[in-house]
């Protein structure tokens, strides 16, 4: 609280940013989550590297991430050939 929330939102642009990430936008929030961040990050680790030192370090609790897929992923994944049977069959 005593750096406001333009201090907060510095600090994660600042560790998203120390793992080749973008911060995209940072919102805080009323209701279950307390802030929402968008942010674009090379890779899944390096989210869960920003988020693990977040919550070792005692300054946020019931974190969760969100992975964003874009469409064109969802094309690359539709394109997929899988081996799948459901259980029972």
């Amino acid at each position: 609280m005593k750096g406001g929330g333009s201090a907060r939102r510095d600090a994660v642009k600042q560790a998203i940013e120390s793992v080749g990430g973008k911060l995209e936008s940072f919102h805080f929030a009323l209701g279950t989550d307390d802030f929402v961040i968008i942010a674009e990050a090379p890779d899944v680790a390096s989210v869960s590297a920003v988020s693990l030192s977040a919550s070792a370090a005692g300054g946020v609790r019931g974190l969760h991430t969100t992975l964003l897929i874009s469409p064109e992923e969802i094309d690359q994944a539709s394109k997929k050939s899988v081996s799948y049977r459901p259980p029972g069959q």
